[in-house]
Order: structure tokens, then sequence, then C-alpha cells
């Protein structure tokens, strides 16, 4: 699809410490960067269930292979789109304006399920979605200006929304983490020293394209350079650190239910690797060097609570599901290799999020 995805380059680019840039600098918007505009799947939605299920007690599942329904990163169609498991589009968010939002990287649920934390790389801000109103309910970031200073990112990837209110976001160029008092709009701290880039958690960090909190207030940090992945705990002390086996350039490692990492190798071919970090061994992987089971720059995968493992497959312009024990695609939403934003079509999907909050079987009628 395209020689040098913008992730990719940034990766390629910031090598060699990017130096801090506190008065923030104006971005070049490329036709790539708008991608397809501001555009729709136009399929007429209903009015979203509420939110009554939580991480701990979800609503009812679909069963297998895709236990609930996910909401998409659809990067290059600037818009997030949840699909439910029978592949009915259930919940849109198209762009309301390019301006101030486009290229959303990354999705994710904020812990009562009734917000969505959205992150845009190359426009350099941070959002929050209302669910119900499908709404701009909060932003920080200078668009299409990229710096170190107040309100500025540069290439902010992986934003979380905490359960006590914090923004936390993983900062890449600027080499830090950085958390966010929601109410004042101003850091409250940050790990990293943008200007600095090296693998020294948590004072500096080198590159860093994730930041996963986990139900004990720890954070799961990702370092491109090395594959690094480092627990930290809220209090700022190193849990543990080590390299992840048999990745070349790690993307947003989670934890698994038994307390591994799964992570993805933005890479072709791709895979996707789950490790122990006490041991450093691989207990499972994923890769193919060709074919339609090959993957092309994934940068996302979860573990499912059936164990198989859902991923979005970035340059292949597809989301799957793929079978922990016979390693089969038994899942896909989006047509392999081909970009669209009708139903069915995705382009460039680079995030996705499970939603266990809202009732979408029961709303659709579905036994």
């Amino acid at each position: 699809m395209r020689s040098w995805p913008i992730a990719a380059l940034c990766s390629v680019l910031a090598l060699a410490a990017p130096a801090a840039e506190p008065d923030g600098k104006p971005v070049t918007v490329t036709a790539e960067m708008r991608g397809a505009g501001m555009v729709s799947s136009g399929v007429a939605l209903r009015p979203p269930p509420p939110a009554t299920g939580t991480e701990q007690t979800p609503v009812a599942s679909w069963g297998k292979p895709l236990p609930w329904p996910i909401v998409i990163a659809d990067r290059r169609n600037n818009r997030l789109i949840e699909v439910a498991p029978d592949k009915r589009v259930v919940w849109e968010f198209p762009s309301p304006d390019l301006s101030i939002y486009r290229g959303n990287d990354d999705v994710f649920f904020s812990p009562d399920g009734k917000s969505l934390m959205v992150n845009e790389e190359d426009n350099y801000d941070i959002h929050i979605i209302d669910y119900a109103t499908r709404e701009i309910a909060w932003s920080y970031g200078e668009p299409d200006t990229k710096g170190s200073g107040p309100a500025q990112f540069n290439f902010p990837d992986d934003a979380h929304l905490l359960a006590d209110g914090t923004v936390m976001s993983a900062d890449i160029r600027n080499c830090r983490i950085v958390f966010i008092d929601r109410e004042k709009a101003t850091l409250k701290e940050q790990w990293g020293t943008p200007g600095t880039c090296r693998h020294d958690p948590p004072r500096f960090l080198n590159l860093p394209n994730g930041s996963t909190p986990l139900p004990n207030g720890d954070v799961l940090i990702t370092e491109i350079p090395g594959a690094w992945i480092t627990r930290v705990t809220r209090a700022g002390k190193v849990v543990w650190s080590v390299q992840a086996p048999h990745v070349h350039y790690p993307s947003d490692a989670y934890p698994t239910h038994d307390g591994q990492v799964i992570v993805a190798d933005y890479s072709k071919p791709g895979r996707v690797v789950i490790f122990d970090p006490a041991t450093g061994k691989v207990t499972w992987e994923y890769v193919e060097k060709a074919g339609e089971k090959m993957l092309n720059h994934p940068s996302l995968a979860l573990e499912l609570p059936t164990g198989d493992i859902v991923l979005n497959d970035d340059w292949r312009n597809r989301v799957l599901v793929i079978d922990r024990h016979t390693k089969a695609i038994v899942w896909q939403y989006g047509v392999t290799d081909k970009a669209g934003h009708a139903p069915g079509y995705l382009f460039y999907p680079d995030g996705l999020d499970i939603d266990v909050f809202h009732d979408w079987k029961a709303a659709l009628g579905v036994k």
C-alpha cells in the first residue's frame, strides 16, 4: 500500500535522539496523512445501549470466534468504527473536521466504558470521545504542530484514560510518557526527557510507542529500539525490564491472563509473540512468510478470554482473530489488501479495543 507509513518512518528518522522543540513546529499535511478524508460506512446507526458491563463483569458474550464487538481505529479513513461479531457496523465516529481530527491511531475504552481515548500520531493530538453522543469531549495537543512545550506532542501514541481521571500517553519522538491532569489540561508528571533518548526507565526512555495500564496501577512500557518491554509501578519503580524475543519492531505490549506478555512485531512479515517475562522464553508465536496468512505490519494484538488472539493487520487493511491452537484465521473484517470505507472495508486499521461494556447482543436481538 505504501513504502513508508508514518509510524515506520518515525522509527527510522528518530533513532538518532530527536532534539526537543519546546516552542513547537508546524508540520506539512500530506495527501497520505489526510487519507480518504471525511468518510463513513453510510450505515444507519441506532442509539447505543448504555454501559452496563465492566472488565470484571462483561456483558453477555457472543461466543467464538469473537466474543464481543470491537472498536477499530480506522486510521486512513479518519474514523472509529465498531463492528459486531456478525460483522454488522453498530457504531461509528467519522471525523467531524480534518483539521482537528485526522489519522486516529489507537483507541481504548475508559474504565467505565462511557468514553473512548484516541491518539493521533501525525496530527499531534489526543482526544476523548463520548460514546453515547459520539462527540469530542476533550482534546490535548496542537493539531499539526510538533513540539515538547506545554500541550504539545511529537507523535503521541497509546493514550489511555485512567480510573482516577488522569490521561496517560506515550510521546514517541519526545522519548517520554506523560500523565495529564484532564481538568487543568496540564502535565502532572512525565517519565523520560525530551531530547534524551536512551533506555534507562523511567528516567530516560527510547522512542516509547506503548504505555499500557495494568489492573494494579503499574504501567507496561514498550520501547522500539532493542524491543524493550518494562513494567513500572505508578511510583516509578521498575519491576522488570526485558527485551521481547524474536521481535524487530515491538508495538504495544499487553499482558495475558496468566501474567505473560503479548506483543505485535510491526514488520513484514509481521508476527505476534507471547513470552514469559520471568524467563524471556517464547511460549506462543504466529508468523507466516507469504500468502493470505502473512501479516504485514500488525500493530496491536490482544488475548481474548477464549485464549484466541485478535489483532489489526495494518498494511493488509484487516482485523483478524487467530485460533490459538491451530493458528488458523477464524474471523476477519476488512478485505485483504484492499482499502475502502463501505461496510466490510477498512483503510489502514491501526488500533482496536474490545467492547465488553455495551450489550449490543441484546440490542440487536441476537440469540
